[in-house]
């Protein structure tokens, strides 16, 4: 499992799925025959609150953490590894292709907005200054 995988588990929990039984009908012009089949039922959750996940998370630690600004401070707030091996996975993970080198400034700030970006497109409730 990748470092992104792992912060999308921590925010939004492991989905759940339950099979719901579900005719199914072929017909063709010489038979028509009807079975019961489990389709798993997948609904649209509800979005998950990050912001309120974080500050959670933040204020448990005990430490003054601004994962608002800092990748670094926001996988700790996860309990996460924030090491520069692990943010060279999650900048795989979201493709990054920029030139900055392994650990700048620039880099990392790209992997908060990338990731900001990441969570709300996968039902995160961002808050707005953050995706800008």
């Amino acid at each position: 499992m990748g470092i992104l995988s792992k912060i999308k588990e921590k925010l939004f929990g492991k989905a759940a799925v339950e099979p719901v039984n579900t005719k199914v009908t072929a017909s063709t012009a010489q038979y028509e025959k009807t079975e019961t089949v489990n389709i798993p039922e997948v609904t649209a959750p509800e979005p998950v609150d990050v912001e309120a996940i974080l500050d959670a998370a933040v204020n448990a630690k005990g430490i003054k953490l601004n994962w608002r600004e800092s990748i670094v401070d926001l996988m700790k707030a996860l309990d996460l590894d924030s090491s520069l091996a692990a943010r060279k996975e999650l900048a795989a993970d979201l493709n990054y292709t920029g030139a900055a080198a392994d650990g700048s400034v620039e880099k990392n700030l790209w992997l908060h907005k990338a990731l900001m970006k990441t969570l709300a497109e996968n039902g995160g409730k961002v808050p707005t200054e953050l995706l800008n």
